[in-house]
């Protein structure tokens, strides 16, 4: 599971460098991904007395659906209550829905924002990286308006950027910077990421909360803290700090706990409160053989 959620998401919307890695797309193998549907609890993890921030509280359903052959769904709605210091609620609702190749060749990808129920932002197009002896990566949007954008060659989609990470960790990685793009904030921005990768959780040693229906199966899948620092692209990473942090259990099989979004003034959590696996994408017998 790759999460992105844009900085207006709320009106306004990683650990010791041991190694610096650039995973090579070419390098990563495939990630089985497990089709599965997760609902996250969402609450206030912490804030700062200038946040305006009183309170915080909603919830994430995320979805994931295909295969190696067929390429990989997700469907995200994010809701959210914000509640600020003289005790006004802002809704905030967010969908996202987006179906990528499996060898990051191809994205289409749709989104769209309401804020107490009005429309406030939204994007739609396809990306896709040409062929040639001098490849590039464009995108042919269809909202907020048509227009072609152009994005850097060593860029990143969410289902290659979450197989990457898996593979960086499966190898020992502990840092992996990359350009990513998902279509999200008018479909013209990407972010420079830099994730840490902790130490893989031993298993057993960290449990999930017993009152999440389905987390059961997850016992015995490998999984990894990780950290994702988003930062502005075309600036110096050296001299700003992100424009916000995503905190989570990574697990092998592409399913994500112990949520944390910290923006800076104020985070919040998201606590896997319900896990449901899918049927699986099934390959034909002539491309498994491959």
């Amino acid at each position: 599971m790759t999460i992105r959620f844009k900085a207006s998401v709320w009106t306004l919307p990683a650990a010791l460098i041991a190694t610096l890695a650039s995973f090579p797309v070419a390098a990563a193998e495939a990630v089985h991904f497990a089709p599965h549907r997760a609902v996250y609890e969402l609450s206030m993890a912490d804030s700062t007395a200038g946040s305006g921030v009183s309170g915080v509280s909603g919830r994430m359903v995320y979805e994931l659906n295909g295969s190696q052959c067929d390429g990989y769904t997700q469907n995200m709605r994010f809701v959210t209550i914000m509640t600020n210091q003289e005790g006004t609620d802002t809704v905030s609702d967010l969908r996202n829905s987006s179906w990528e190749e499996a060898d990051g060749k191809k994205l289409r990808f749709s989104s769209t924002q309401y804020q107490n129920d009005v429309l406030a932002d939204a994007s739609q197009g396809d990306a896709a990286r040409s062929k040639g002896s001098t490849p590039i990566v464009g995108v042919d949007l269809v909202k907020p308006k048509k227009k072609r954008v152009s994005l850097p060659t060593d860029i990143y989609f969410p289902m290659q950027h979450a197989n990457t990470l898996v593979q960086a960790a499966k190898s020992g990685v502990k840092i992996f910077t990359a350009n990513l793009y998902d279509g999200s904030e008018k479909g013209e921005k990407y972010y420079l990421t830099t994730t840490v990768i902790g130490k893989k959780y031993v298993t057993g040693a960290k449990t999930l909360a017993a009152s999440a229906k389905g987390v059961d199966r997850l016992q015995g899948v490998d999984s990894w803290p990780m950290t994702i620092s988003y930062f502005e692209a075309g600036k110096d990473k050296q001299d700003q700090t992100p424009a916000y942090e995503l905190s989570f259990r990574y697990f092998e099989n592409g399913v994500t706990s112990d949520l944390k979004i910290d923006y800076g003034s104020f985070a919040i959590k998201g606590e896997l409160k319900e896990l449901t696996f899918l049927d699986p994408g099934k390959c034909p017998a002539s491309a498994s053989a491959h």
